[in-house]
């Protein structure tokens, strides 16, 4: 299976299959608004602006199982990343990222590629790079700011 394969919600409820960005280079990260890490959504859309014409999608994915750092309903969040910090790449419906009712797609991707501690995600801003082909290539930690994946997001172009 590849990412390609899982579809996911919008923050207004409709279906997308991942399908649809086949070809791309994807950055999947599961996101909170009031995380400490949340200055990363600065970088994110750097990446994501740089980079969009060439390929590259940064997906974000709230979350609300660290610290209730999500709170809001999914309208919310998306006018709070939009007006906050300037986010326009897509922002899907708040998902949960481990446990039983772990998102399919969180599960395959930590299935993948199971981290330094094991496979769980153990907080916000945990970022997955997936290949033109579907296949996850990097988990990177939530301390990993956003602009040190880029030489390997560049690398992913030239493949």
């Amino acid at each position: 299976m590849s990412v390609y394969d899982y579809t996911v919600q919008t923050s207004k409820g409709e279906d997308v299959p991942l399908s649809e960005y086949e070809g791309d280079v994807l950055l999947i990260v599961n996101t909170a608004t009031k995380c400490g890490f949340a200055s990363q959504f600065d970088g994110l859309e750097k990446l994501h602006q740089q980079y969009e014409e060439r390929g590259l999608r940064v997906l974000g994915f709230p979350c609300n199982q660290f610290l209730n750092q999500e709170p809001t309903s999914d309208d919310e969040m998306e006018n709070v990343c939009k007006i906050n910090f300037g986010v326009t790449f897509p922002l899907f419906a708040k998902v949960d990222v481990k446990g039983k009712n772990a998102h399919p797609l969180f599960t395959h991707l930590k299935e993948e590629q199971k981290g330094m501690l094991g496979g769980e995600i153990k907080w916000n801003f945990t970022k997955f790079l997936v290949n033109r082909d579907g296949e996850v290539v990097e988990r990177y930690a939530p301390t990993m700011k956003p602009e040190k994946i880029e030489p390997e997001i560049k690398r992913q172009f030239e493949k």
